[in-house]
């Protein structure tokens, strides 16, 4: 299917796409708050790592990616899908945004570091909340 917009648009609407602070993340931060966790978002512990993590929890040396499954082509799920145009700029961004996702994770790791990745898939009902609420309490004790 075509686009339904001009491209001036488009790029307006997609300019609007946020990096940081997006609500998926705002409901992890909320999750681990309430769970007694304390975090760092965007201080030095997180400004420095590879791949700048959403969250940073120093006192575990664990980070915490909270990656949109769009953006970062979560296998199986309906949330991915190529866009019908444009398909070679597509497949070749979210491959270099998984490759990317991969070297970060095994420089974090090799850094002394645990990676979490939450999908925002896995935040959009409540059981998958009680999942991810559930192994964050599991990872982080």
């Amino acid at each position: 299917m075509a686009d339904t917009v001009s491209a001036a648009r488009r790029s307006e609407i997609m300019s609007r796409v946020r990096g940081r602070d997006t609500k998926p993340e705002l409901l992890v931060r909320s999750m681990l708050h309430r769970m007694g966790y304390r975090f760092t978002i965007h201080g030095p512990k997180n400004k420095f790592l590879p791949g700048r993590p959403d969250i940073a929890l120093p006192k575990y040396r664990t980070v915490i990616f909270v990656h949109g499954c769009f953006w970062h082509a979560h296998a199986g799920c309906p949330d991915h899908r190529l866009p019908k145009s444009r398909t070679e700029f597509w497949t070749t961004k979210i491959h270099e945004n998984r490759e990317r996702d991969r070297r970060n994770e095994l420089a974090l790791i090799g850094l002394g570091w645990k990676v979490i990745t939450i999908w925002t898939c896995e935040l959009k009902s409540v059981s998958g909340r009680e999942k991810t609420e559930a192994l964050l309490r599991r990872r982080l004790s």
